[in-house]
């Protein structure tokens, strides 16, 4: 949406960062994309009364925007902080048209600054916040898109929940203006038709019949044996290393996980090499910490995997101050018995098997482990209230930034942080990690926290997950990416197209 990066000054504690938008941008009834669009969207993030608090978190350091007085399509990020990552990650969302959504401009007189820092006050100052939330929640925009026009490529010609969705290009789409249009701005497919098949059988049949063209994130197990049988013939395999990983987290405030020594001992429980072999046939990979292996500046390689040893596990229980009693179960003086209730996604068979696989162990040393699964919304709600002991989820990173503040920091409870996990300590170094503009120094903060989250065990990383994905031989021009969904969807032609 920008013509280029921003330029980048700073002023004592604060980075300011100043965009211009693209002249040729407009929305879908013509309309320009402007600068006053992009203060909206910011006010929404913070808007009371709307499901935006991981937004809130992720983008909590943009504490002001200045508009140009001269220019509609010119604005200044005011943020708190100098790191690089930043700079990526402020433009990193997408803009909402105020003219739809807030045709009267009742939040503009709303300081931003203000919402950031006192919500009460903010609505007591400006009734007219709460009447937008209203609005909003009463627009349901996620089952009526229609009523939420945009500025990107496509728009969607039909919808049926479940069932399927297909976008077509835009005759008149903005960016086709442009003379020499970047790779980001260049559509190509004219119809895009998404089906929606829960069943993977069933996906892998409409895929070798030629109903599908492409299938992203087969199993492992179906990816591989397809990728060795005869349909190599009429179709095409791809993979990349990716940022998403395999999590279990611990519930921190829990007394019987409240020790990270106590957590530790229970990571030993995990057998990764197997669980990779067995959910992921050879298209994972291993890390000490979230941050990817790849990322060689930041990655702390001198920490050792974790092994997997029962025995080792039960005597750092021991060494926790947990007691065997022969009746049976560990006490730790009137904490006991120690007994772990674990959740994860029901279906999920990769978290079914990571599930089992730890009870097993568990049971080996005397530590009974109850499996809850449950379904999407259930589990959210567990997480939410902090009503699990342990957790199995997936999480995914980025390349372009490390913001770990709703993930691990105390501000991050009630977001996503499902470990609970709150140390001083922690809190400072994330915060620096978020502050320090110097690439070395923060490569060696993020190198220490990985060593305090190792210490600390809110949470295990299993491993690094590989994309994976099949399209038929008339599917050209496939880019695999490492970011979701794993390809680039504009980039795709089909072989009979022209181009």
């Amino acid at each position: 949406m920008v013509e280029s990066l921003p330029k980048i000054s700073r002023h004592d504690s604060l980075t300011r960062l100043t965009y211009q938008l693209r002249a040729e941008a407009t929305w879908d009834n013509g309309q320009p994309v402007l600068a006053r669009d992009v203060a909206f969207t910011l006010r929404v993030m913070h808007c009371p009364g709307l499901p935006t608090e991981f937004a809130r978190a992720q983008y909590g350091f943009v504490q002001e925007i200045e508009l140009d007085s001269a220019d509609s399509r010119r604005f200044t990020l005011i943020c708190s902080s100098a790191s690089p990552d930043i700079v990526l990650a402020s433009g990193d969302y997408s803009i909402l048209p105020e003219y739809s959504l807030d045709p009267l401009g009742t939040l503009r007189a709303v300081p931003l600054a203000l919402l950031r820092t006192d919500t009460a006050e903010a609505v007591r100052r400006h009734p007219a916040l709460r009447a937008f939330a209203a609005r909003y929640r009463q627009a349901q925009l996620s089952r009526h898109p229609d009523r939420l026009p945009g500025c990107g490529p496509y728009r969607l010609k039909s919808w049926e929940s479940n069932r399927y969705m297909v976008l077509e290009r835009k005759a008149g789409w903005w960016a086709n203006r442009l003379p020499k249009p970047p790779p980001w701005l260049q559509a190509r497919p004219e119809k895009l038709a998404y089906q929606i098949i829960p069943d993977n059988t069933t996906a892998l049949l409409a895929l070798r019949r030629g109903s599908l063209d492409l299938y992203p994130m087969p199993t492992a197990r179906d990816f591989t044996a397809m990728r060795a049988s005869a349909d190599t013939a009429r179709l095409a395999f791809y993979t990349a290393d990716s940022y998403d990983m395999l999590v279990v987290g611990f519930n921190t405030q829990r007394p019987m996980l409240r020790t990270a020594a106590t957590r530790r001992a229970l990571s030993l429980l995990f057998n990764i090499p197997d669980l990779m072999q067995a959910t992921h046939q050879g298209l994972a990979y291993r890390s000490v910490s979230l941050i990817n292996p790849h990322d060689r500046l930041a990655y702390q390689d001198s920490l050792p995997n974790l092994i997997f040893s029962p025995v080792e596990a039960r005597r750092q229980l021991q060494l926790a101050g947990w007691q065997l009693r022969p009746a049976g179960g560990w006490w730790n003086g009137k904490i006991g018995p120690l007994a772990l209730r674990i959740s994860y996604h029901a279906g999920a068979t990769e978290h079914e098997t990571v599930a089992l696989q730890f009870q097993a162990a568990a049971a080996r040393i005397g530590v009974e482990v109850q499996l809850r699964p449950a379904e999407a919304g259930l589990l959210q709600q567990q997480l939410a209230t902090g009503d699990t002991d342990m957790f199995i989820r997936k999480t995914s990173g980025n390349p372009f930034a490390y913001n770990f503040m709703p993930l691990l920091h105390t501000r991050g409870i009630g977001l996503i942080n499902y470990s609970r996990f709150s140390q001083p300590a922690a809190d400072e170094l994330i915060e620096a990690i978020t502050a320090e503009p110097s690439p070395e120094r923060h490569a060696r903060l993020l190198k220490r926290f990985q060593v305090l989250l190792r210490r600390e065990s809110p949470l295990v990383v299993l491993y690094f997950t590989r994309n994976r994905l099949i399209t038929t031989r008339r599917v050209t021009s496939v880019r695999t990416l490492s970011v979701r969904p794993g390809y680039d969807v504009l980039s795709l032609q089909l072989a009979s197209a022209k181009p």
